[in-house]
């Protein structure tokens, strides 16, 4: 059997946890730069107000029901979905996290527990120990566990735990899941499965499974044959692997003219990518830069440009990186253009182990970095992000992400921990 916990409306209960005076007020989380609605609270949805609907049309609507709006705080959701997942590996051997907000748990060799009782357990602990309420759906595929996960959420009888382990429940379960909310079915598929008159779950399982294949290839035939209660996608682990290429990019809080303030940004992701390859155990092989206006306002010039550079020795100095990620800005770089966004791209990555080394390579004291960029990565750990950071990185920050409402960083920063005072 297999299980997949889902934290509900995460964001939004995230936002939350801290602030007891809004747990039943309609809660919003905005993308970056508050450009749209990317989180509603329950109370929200009843509202009407729809997902990705741009902030500056609904203000109106905000005022109206009081509705609290949240700029996005990932350091805030990043810290409390840890907190979740460590939790439920007290309760299983094996786990997924699928992702921010899912995890799927192995509940094989299990089978002497009541799971049902196991389950609400579980909900119970997370949903005490973070503050934040999670659903819980178990059954002998994954896809069936989103199946009874949905379930789980909506209706509140089955105490936050939806189990099908009989083939009524199966069956019944995706009599009532429309096709579209099948895990895998997008809108494609939808349609085509439509014009079969096939409009919910249990019909897609009761076509021919050769029909499927030669129709959806053997992703859809994969899909099927779990529906049908066959595993077919097994638990990933979640091991560590290496990434094979890395990406930093933001979309500027207001526009830059100036090379100097696409300079700052650069450095700024240079470095981000730098600290991951360390983390990793990898170095770069080759880097791209790019940038580009605002292709959302089209009255102004636009203009988008990327660079790759190949790196003469791999690499993970951050000075290094950066070095070379700002002489490939100053290859595309031109004036007179308002750039809305920038980014670093590490193309191509090979292990520590694995680098080939350069005779004629005397630019850099590798020992010397060797050492010191272990330290800089354990002063700028745990609650001390940015505490040493590169000279190109300073100045006058106006590329950062506009968060006019942002909530403090309540678990990961010092000064932003909530102080209780008793009288």
């Amino acid at each position: 059997m297999f299980g997949l916990v889902d934290c509900n409306n995460f964001y939004a209960s995230c936002e939350r946890v801290f602030r007891p005076d809004i747990r039943t007020a309609p809660v919003g989380v905005l993308s970056n730069n508050d450009g749209c609605l990317i989180a509603r609270s329950r109370e929200i949805k009843d509202l009407g107000i729809k997902m990705g609907v741009p902030y500056y049309q609904i203000k109106e609507q905000i005022k109206r029901y009081n509705i609290q709006v949240f700029s996005s705080n990932y350091e805030l959701y990043g810290d409390m979905s840890n907190r979740v997942m460590r939790l439920l590996r007290d309760f299983v051997q094996d786990i997924e996290v699928y992702s921010i907000d899912e995890a799927f748990l192995d509940f094989h060799g299990y089978e002497r527990f009541n799971l049902k009782e196991y389950g609400e357990k579980i909900v119970h602990t997370v949903t005490k120990g973070t503050g934040i309420p999670v659903s819980l759906g178990i059954a002998p595929t994954k896809t069936l566990a989103k199946v009874a996960n949905k379930f789980a959420k909506k209706y509140p009888g089955y105490k936050g735990c939806c189990i099908i382990d009989t083939e009524e429940k199966r069956i019944k379960a995706l009599q009532k899941t429309e096709v579209s909310d099948v895990w895998g079915i997008g809108r494609q598929h939808t349609k085509f499965l439509n014009k079969y008159n096939v409009k919910n779950a249990y019909e897609f399982t009761r076509m021919p499974k050769s029909w499927v294949r030669a129709n959806m290839t053997v992703v859809g035939e994969r899909m099927w044959e779990e529906l049908n209660g066959i595993p077919r996608i097994a638990l990933d682990e979640g091991l560590d692997m290496p990434k094979k290429t890395m990406c930093t990019s933001r979309a500027f809080g207001e526009t830059i003219s100036h090379i100097e303030g696409l300079r700052e940004a650069v450095s700024t992701f240079a470095a981000m990518c730098a600290a991951q390859l360390r983390k990793q155990g990898s170095s770069a092989v080759s880097i791209m830069v790019f940038i580009h206006t605002n292709n959302f306002k089209p009255e102004e010039p636009q203009y988008a440009r990327n660079c790759i550079l190949d790196l003469p020795v791999p690499t993970s100095v951050t000075a290094e990186i950066i070095k070379y990620a700002n002489i490939a800005l100053s290859k595309i770089y031109r004036p007179g253009f308002k750039f809305k966004k920038a980014g670093v791209i590490i193309t191509g990555i090979c292990p520590d182990c694995a680098i080939q080394q350069d005779l004629f390579d005397t630019n850099l004291n590798r020992d010397k970095h060797a050492r010191i960029m272990p330290i800089m990565d354990k002063l700028n750990s745990g609650f001390n992000r940015n505490s040493l950071i590169m000279a190109a990185q300073m100045g006058s920050q106006k590329w950062k992400m506009k968060q006019n409402h942002k909530s403090p960083c309540y678990t990961t920063r010092v000064s932003d921990f909530p102080v209780v005072k008793l009288h």
